[in-house]
């Protein structure tokens, strides 16, 4: 009984669950916004590391406790090894480009095709960003060509700085909210308790303790 209270008053009472995945090229600082977005800091030699790293974050959007879970590639990319129980399940896809490396914005179209073939959810929230903009003076992608890209992909589009932090909590908060507002995504998301007599009973608790986020480390 004890346990069953803490899962319904600590940390773990949320109204929804999303699923986030960060895709694009190796080294286009997913990781970074990941960072900037959970621990509200830049970190700037964050080390690859293989296998699939996620961090969650507690949000709130429009009167609802949202627990987010983010997952990264962590390095998977560089050989081709993502597979389809990653992208399983995922509301919201992130394709993260380097404005300051064209080949990482002409390889989001084979990303894209992954997205397609994997995805469980066809309406699944897409957001393309563009990240490294205080880099501005090596710039090899204009704010037009990837707006462009993303509206011709059905995607939301903004460009940030993991670095500066600008665009990086927009960018997250903009999917969360789009997934709020589509019914058909949040058919899955509320998450469900066991009562103390073992009987299954969602759990509507809205908690007010303060936000937080925690990292762990899963591969399969």
């Amino acid at each position: 009984k004890n346990m069953t209270k803490q899962h319904h008053h600590g940390a773990d009472a949320y109204d929804h669950v999303f699923k986030f995945l960060l895709i694009g090229d190796s080294g286009v600082g997913k990781s970074s916004l990941l960072f900037s977005f959970t621990e509200n800091k830049f970190m700037d030699d964050i080390s690859t590391t293989i296998g699939v790293d996620f961090k969650v974050k507690y949000v709130r959007l429009n009167g609802k406790k949202v627990k987010l879970t983010i997952w990264d590639t962590a390095g998977q990319e560089r050989f081709r090894t993502l597979t389809s129980s990653y992208y399983r399940g995922a509301q919201g896809i992130i394709l993260v480009y380097d404005v300051t490396n064209r080949d990482s914005f002409e390889n989001l179209k084979n990303w894209l095709k992954e997205v397609n073939l994997y995805s469980t959810y066809p309406d699944a929230i897409k957001l393309l960003v563009g990240n490294k903009i205080d880099l501005s003076q090596k710039r090899q992608v204009s704010h037009e060509m990837g707006e462009l890209f993303a509206s011709q992909n059905g995607m939301l589009f903004i460009e940030a700085s993991a670095k500066t932090r600008i665009g990086v909590e927009q960018a997250f908060d903009e999917v969360a909210h789009k997934i709020l507002d589509n019914e058909s995504l949040l058919s899955d998301t509320t998450p469900m308790r066991l009562s103390d007599n073992g009987n299954t009973v969602t759990n509507l608790d809205d908690t007010n303790e303060e936000e937080q986020g925690y990292c762990s480390y899963c591969g399969f």
